[in-house]
């Protein structure tokens, strides 16, 4: 049995590592803040009960399910850096974040890419 389990764990984490390289494919990065305003400038990003507006001088506002967000970005060495604040209460403070889009899908992957990713419709 704990063999079994062993090679079910393995297909299932290289699956997972195929998975998120196909996952990956076409996206392109964000690389200069001129970009990104651009994408996202008086659009909304939405995501699963989120919806955030990311403005041009550097604030970020909207709502995740049902409580108030709140922040603050700027563009650093390539990178999106924001604080986030739901309800008042900070998400992860000074967090700086590789941004890719692909299509109407914006992505951004936390600690400069090596971290956490979420993907949010442009609209």
């Amino acid at each position: 049995m704990s063999r079994l389990f062993k090679t079910l764990s393995l297909s299932a984490a290289v699956f997972g590592l195929l998975a998120t390289s196909a996952l990956a494919e076409g996206f392109q990065r964000v690389e200069d803040e001129a970009n990104f305003v651009k994408l996202v400038k008086d659009r909304d990003l939405k995501r699963f009960g989120i919806r955030l507006q990311v403005s041009d001088s550097g604030q970020i506002v909207g709502r995740a399910f049902g409580q108030d967000v709140t922040g603050k970005w700027d563009w650093q060495n390539g990178f999106f850096c924001r604080d986030l604040y739901l309800s008042g209460k900070a998400l992860d403070p000074d967090n700086c974040q590789l941004v890719e889009v692909r299509g109407n899908t914006v992505r951004f992957t936390s600690d400069m890419g090596r971290g956490d990713s979420a993907a949010l419709r442009i609209e």
